[in-house]
């Protein structure tokens, strides 16, 4: 799956929309789109770890809150 760059910068909003449309556009996803697009949003948050700011983190979550609704999930 191919990540458009600056996308975790965006509004939650934003980011939700670019994953959805990238896992879309991927051939190369294995599972589910939702889960794709979780993992890689995850993946994303646990790797920058402990050196991100707290409004960032908080944005990234609001940011899964986003995914789940723009596929139809609830929490």
């Amino acid at each position: 799956m191919d990540i458009p760059s600056g996308l975790f910068k965006r509004k939650p909003e934003d980011i939700a929309r670019g994953l959805k449309r990238a896992v879309f556009l991927s051939d190369r996803t294995k599972g589910t789109k939702f889960r794709s697009a979780m993992s890689m949003l995850n993946l994303y948050i646990n790797r920058a770890g402990r050196s991100l700011p707290s409004a960032a983190r908080a944005r990234l979550e609001t940011a899964k809150e986003e995914l789940r609704k723009v596929f139809g999930r609830s929490a």
